[in-house]
């Protein structure tokens, strides 16, 4: 119950019962109302700017999600990055090697994608940058292993294919040790001493002297390609194409034991020892070829030859002698 508030007139000189005018009232409605509206003010703006709403800290919990994620996912490609290139280091400087294949060139392992509009969709939002960065990783990982992938294909078809290549590369003496003369008498490759003309000239393989008629035999698998006799001055020869890269050629037969596009074993007999074509003795003339060029036959004798018998042959072979042909 509100109080009565009493007021001492001082023209009657008594006290008056005092009661508030219409103006004074709402004067006064209108202060509280103003109070509590400045109030509730400051306070939904403190709340507003300190206190977060239920949608707003479900949005911040789902950010804070999405950051976590995104660091977490970036790990794990960076894990993935080194695996790859460890994987892409192997591949060009182990497997490779093995199987005698060519390294991927780098700029096609590390080749981008074109088009400069490519991740132009993505822009436009707060973490545009993120998205964007993530995915030309994510782009140049998928790329980079389908180019990995392919390799390793490429690997596997050599791999099955190294028991037919170790087979058809030239391995073996083309001439029994026991049928060479002096046990190991060879002129070797490189420049030597024309027998005929007495000049130095290149000699693009060895001479094996031996008796006429000594089996000569294939030093790897293939087929013959040429069997007879030309004007190279090879006299009565065979040309076999071993695959791979590898040809040899045996010269100066007496007689022949293959013919063209025969296909022969390493081992086979294909010829014998003779004196044909340009020639000063009985000896046969074995060259090796590897991708169209002469290269030193000594290097394929590893089949054949222990360690002293290899030495005992290189040292005759670079001995700067007379060829025989």
């Amino acid at each position: 119950m509100s109080k009565i508030k009493y007021y001492y007139n001082t023209k009657s000189l008594r006290y008056e019962r005092y009661e508030e005018g219409w103006k004074k009232k709402t004067l006064k409605v209108l202060y509280v109302l103003a109070t509590g509206i400045v109030f509730a003010t400051v306070v939904i703006a403190f709340a507003y700017q300190y206190l977060d709403s239920p949608k707003e800290k479900q949005l911040k919990r789902e950010i804070a999600n999405l950051e976590f994620n995104y660091a977490l996912l970036n790990k794990k490609l960076t894990q993935v990055e080194t695996v790859l290139a460890d994987l892409q280091d192997r591949d060009d400087n182990i497997y490779r090697v093995i199987f005698e294949a060519e390294p991927i060139p780098s700029e096609i392992r590390q080749a981008g994608f074109g088009g400069i509009n490519r991740y132009q969709k993505l822009d436009g939002f707060d973490y545009s940058e993120m998205i964007k960065q993530l995915t030309k990783q994510i782009d140049k990982l998928s790329k980079q292993t389908v180019i990995q992938s392919e390799s390793l294909d490429a690997i596997w078809e050599l791999a099955k294919n190294k028991k037919v290549m170790l087979a058809s590369i030239p391995a073996i003496l083309p001439i029994q040790k026991k049928h060479l003369k002096q046990k190991i008498n060879t002129s070797g490759f490189g420049h030597r001493i024309d027998p005929i003309y007495k000049t130095i000239k290149f000699h693009a393989g060895m001479d094996f002297v031996a008796d006429i008629g000594q089996p000569v035999f294939a030093t790897g698998n293939g087929k013959v390609v040429f069997a007879g006799l030309d004007d190279s001055g090879y006299g009565i020869h065979v040309i076999i194409n071993h695959g791979f890269g590898y040809q040899t050629l045996y010269g100066h037969f007496s007689k022949l034991n293959c013919k063209e596009g025969q296909s022969v074993n390493r081992g086979d007999l294909i010829g014998f020892v003779g004196n044909t074509g340009k020639s000063v003795g009985p000896h046969l003339h074995y060259e090796v070829h590897k991708n169209g060029a002469p290269v030193n036959p000594i290097n394929y004798y590893f089949n054949d030859l222990n360690a002293h018998e290899y030495q005992q042959i290189l040292e005759a072979s670079q001995h700067p002698s007379q060829s025989f042909d």
